[in-house]
């Protein structure tokens, strides 16, 4: 795992709304996770943007087990977001309480009937894009996920930045473009996050997406936390 401290992934999420983490996985652990794209047996379904007006480009949906260096990120991320999420809660005055393993979480999404895995991996060409939105899978949602860019920018692809819109009560949009290295990982809300104003915390919705590939091939793996009907 990266060596920042809960205090500065927690920092970095309540100023700014996203946090990096640098070298999340080796060049080595990219270059299979993008090799494996191509094995059916690895995945549960696959997504062509286009058919759904998602954006251009495609995804695919991992299998339960997981391969062994996704299961690792998931459960090693998700006690260090716990407590943000909670957090986020009780300042958002939600009712949702997150437990301190992604075992237990994840027991309360199966008994609720959210069964399928949802960690995938996407795959950009020369001229594809993803539209901004929300990785919303049913009534359980965990706050905060994860986008690892498993391609070498300025190398493997050109274009293709990973874009986050903020969008704030009675005021225009913000946007942000969140710039990545082979291995980064950038953590960010799912839907919902908590901002601090005159009368308290408020709430602001987000929204992410990849603007257009210009050249190449881009290849990025999402951790999600919780899991689909």
């Amino acid at each position: 795992m990266p060596k920042a401290t809960e205090t500065d992934l927690a920092a970095a999420l309540d100023r700014d709304g996203y946090a990096v983490l640098r070298g999340l996985t080796s060049p080595e652990e990219c270059r299979a996770l993008i090799a494996l794209y191509d094995d059916r047996a690895a995945f549960r379904s696959r997504v062509v943007m286009a058919r759904h007006g998602f954006g251009e480009g495609e995804y695919k949906y991992l299998a339960y087990p997981l391969p062994p260096v996704v299961e690792t990120l998931r459960d090693g991320l998700y006690p260090r977001l716990a407590p943000i999420a909670n957090r986020w809660a009780e300042q958002l005055r939600a009712e949702a309480k997150f437990p301190p393993t992604l075992d237990a979480y994840l027991a309360l999404c199966h008994a609720a009937g959210q069964l399928r895995p949802t960690p995938l991996i996407l795959k950009y060409g020369p001229g594809d894009y993803n539209c901004l939105h929300q990785d919303l899978y049913g009534e359980l949602v965990f706050p905060l996920q994860a986008t690892v860019l498993l391609s070498r920018p300025g190398e493997d692809f050109g274009g293709g930045e990973f874009l986050l819109v903020e969008q704030r009560p009675r005021r225009q949009s913000k946007g942000e473009v969140v710039p990545l290295a082979q291995g980064d990982a950038v953590v960010f809300p799912v839907n919902h996050r908590p901002v601090a104003g005159a009368r308290g915390s408020y709430r602001v919705t987000m929204r992410h997406g990849v603007s257009r590939l210009r050249s190449g091939a881009r290849y990025t793996l999402g951790i999600i936390f919780h899991d689909a009907i």
